[in-house]
């Protein structure tokens, strides 16, 4: 009995020992009870656009004469990105608050138009491409769960609508975007306290809502050669992940 006792009585001092020592002093103990704070924002990202092609389409030549053209589009690669931001935080209870993140995103997507019935003289498909230069200004509207803070990191989830204002586009472009478009985000994130102020991680995923292809554009163009590459788009969604920093 006095070993049990003895044995039960090392273990309880040991716990306790290994618990101060994992204890950790906590930076800036109350900065998570503002109702309300402000922040800094930089990042970068990786866009990708989800094209959905028509198929074959009929071609109507300056003399009149029709002819079937089957054309695919697709972004052949995920092109990287920068964004810088600002936010503004509302603490709405201890593991939820509500945020407002209006931001700049700087990107590029690269399309490649692949003529699926006509070839060059060499037996090649005839290609083309294009660089559509991408400037979005956005005010995210994100809802956060936190978990309980433990020492100076505490994790969250955070998820919400995006909408956002493309300020980039030409009028010679096969394809153009709509000046604006709504993205949905669900992400991860972590919080680290800092001796002097909050910093967060936090990663995301941001898919388009709506079709964001501008469908009049074809019309528009000038080039008629270039109307069956616009036309061989109906629908288009954009990707994005984020990578940003926090700065609170």
């Amino acid at each position: 009995m006095r070993k049990l006792l003895s044995i039960i009585i090392f273990l309880a001092i040991a716990l306790q020992a290994h618990a101060q020592y994992n204890d950790k002093v906590q930076n800036k103990p109350y900065i998570d009870l503002r109702p309300f704070h402000f922040g800094v924002i930089v990042g970068m990202h990786l866009q990708d656009l989800e094209l959905m092609n028509v198929g074959p389409q009929i071609i109507t030549s300056d003399d009149g004469t029709t002819v079937e053209k089957v054309i695919t589009c697709d972004q052949d690669r995920w092109d990287p990105g920068f964004t810088v931001g600002v936010l503004g935080e509302c603490r709405l209870s201890d593991l939820f608050s509500f945020r407002i993140a209006p931001t700049l995103y700087f990107g590029n997507k690269h399309l490649t138009f692949i003529n699926m019935t006509d070839q060059l003289e060499n037996g090649k498909q005839i290609t083309q491409n294009q660089d559509m230069k991408n400037v979005y200004i956005s005010a995210a509207l994100d809802l956060l769960f936190n978990a309980p803070r433990y020492n100076n990191v505490r994790p969250y989830i955070v998820c919400g609508l995006n909408p956002m204002m493309n300020l980039s586009g030409k009028d010679s472009d096969y394809l153009k975007l709509k000046g604006y478009d709504v993205f949905f985000e669900i992400g991860l994130g972590n919080s680290f306290y800092l001796p002097f102020f909050k910093f967060r991680t936090e990663l995301k995923f941001c898919y388009g809502l709506i079709n964001s292809l501008d469908t009049g554009h074809a019309d528009r163009l000038k080039d008629t050669n270039m109307k069956m590459y616009a036309t061989s788009v109906k629908e288009a969604h954009t990707k994005m992940f984020v990578l940003s920093f926090y700065f609170e």
